[in-house]
């Protein structure tokens, strides 16, 4: 086997099980605004579909004191992430991608502290452990694991951020982020700002 085609498996097989969870769809597939009930449009895709083990729209009082700077919700359960704007007008449900592993998943309260369009990826030192073979570094575009866009959480290495891989949508598929599609998150980017508020369940 030539050095190329070795570099080309190993380039597949690292793009096949990175930390990144979901990817892109040719169009919007979830983006509710505020309203009693959600509607997954008509264009989601089938393996989408399956993958997607329960949606449903909530209220942000039982999880908020207030909606200040905004609120994002993530269950994990479910495997979707709620958005609540400030002035509770704006309320966006989104399929997600969750942890591989109660080991790896993190629950509790943080915030936005960064955002980063185009944002690069190091593997964590665990990861590297886990997995040597992946680079030390991939830089902003279509091989990042971390997609168009990243909101950076107050804890160390955790994230919400897009992907390019679709198949991992609504699957316990990551090394502790959570995921979107590349449009999800583009639009969850938009409406989110430094500061607001977190929560994982």
């Amino acid at each position: 086997m030539s050095a190329d085609t070795k570099r080309g498996l190993n380039r597949r097989r690292f793009l096949s099980t990175t930390v990144a969870s979901v990817g892109v769809l040719a169009s919007p597939a979830l983006a509710q605004s505020t309203g009693a009930t959600v509607e997954i449009e008509s264009d989601i895709t089938s393996t989408t579909r399956r993958n997607i083990s329960s949606f449903r729209s909530l209220r942000w009082q039982p999880y908020f004191q207030t909606l200040r700077k905004g609120a994002i919700l993530v269950d994990t359960t479910s495997r979707a992430a709620h958005y609540w704007s400030e002035d509770g007008s704006t309320y966006k449900l989104y399929p997600t991608s969750v942890p591989l592993s109660e080991e790896l998943t993190r629950r509790g309260r943080t915030s936005v502290v960064r955002k980063v369009e185009g944002p690069d990826w190091r593997p964590t030192p665990s990861m590297k452990r886990r997995n040597p073979e992946w680079p030390d570094y991939v830089p902003p575009g279509p091989d990042n694991p971390l997609g168009t866009h990243a909101l950076y959480l107050g804890w160390t290495y955790y994230r919400i951020h897009g992907t390019h891989d679709t198949r991992k949508i609504g699957r316990r598929s990551s090394n502790g982020c959570i995921g979107l599609y590349n449009q999800h998150i583009a639009e969850l980017f938009a409406l989110a700002r430094v500061g607001t508020q977190v929560l994982l369940i």
